[in-house]
């Protein structure tokens, strides 16, 4: 749907754009084993390894049955794609606006610096790395999920756009990719 809508409206789909990035956020494939107390995470880009690192495993949270079942991309997963997306992507207003958005509680949001060089600023990638470990809870990204983070990320950038393959975008992906899950079982 992306792609259709920039060529409708710009007459072509454009490199590095939100469709561009929304099809290559698809390709993230993060794997996780635990393994007594720790757990090692892969993250693949294309079938192509580009991190490997392993954590304590982290006190699990009930959730509805429903919620975590199945191979659906759960918000602390969309989150943690757009840490690999847009990590050196300074945090600003909308960033901050649309984790909150995304129910991401646990997150300790530092409050971009005024007139501060974008090399000093808090990134994304700092903020979102390990987010399902700092979820309360997580659980599986739905559409209206992604429209509430679209939306906020909108409302709080002063360009009225969302950053491609930032927060909203992940989001978006994360719940189309769960709809045609369930539409293709």
């Amino acid at each position: 749907m992306m792609q259709a809508a920039e060529n409708m409206v710009l007459g072509q789909t454009q490199k590095g754009g939100p469709a561009a990035t929304m099809q290559s956020t698809a390709s993230v494939t993060v794997t996780e084993t635990e393994v007594a107390d720790r757990r090692i995470i892969t993250e693949f880009v294309a079938g192509q390894v580009v991190a490997d690192y392993s954590a304590t495993a982290p006190i699990r949270a009930t959730a509805p049955a429903s919620a975590l079942d199945g191979d659906a991309v759960t918000i602390g997963e969309a989150l943690e794609a757009t840490a690999f997306t847009a990590r050196n992507k300074p945090v600003d207003q909308s960033d901050a606006a649309a984790i909150q958005a995304a129910e991401v509680t646990g997150i300790n949001i530092i409050t971009p610096g005024a007139g501060a060089g974008d090399e000093v600023k808090t990134k994304l990638g700092d903020v979102l790395s390990y987010a399902r470990t700092k979820l309360p809870a997580d659980k599986e990204v739905t559409r209206e999920d992604a429209e509430g983070v679209i939306g906020t990320e909108l409302r709080n950038n002063p360009n009225m756009s969302t950053y491609p393959g930032g927060v909203a975008d992940s989001m978006a992906a994360a719940a189309r990719m769960n709809q045609q899950a369930r539409m293709n079982p």
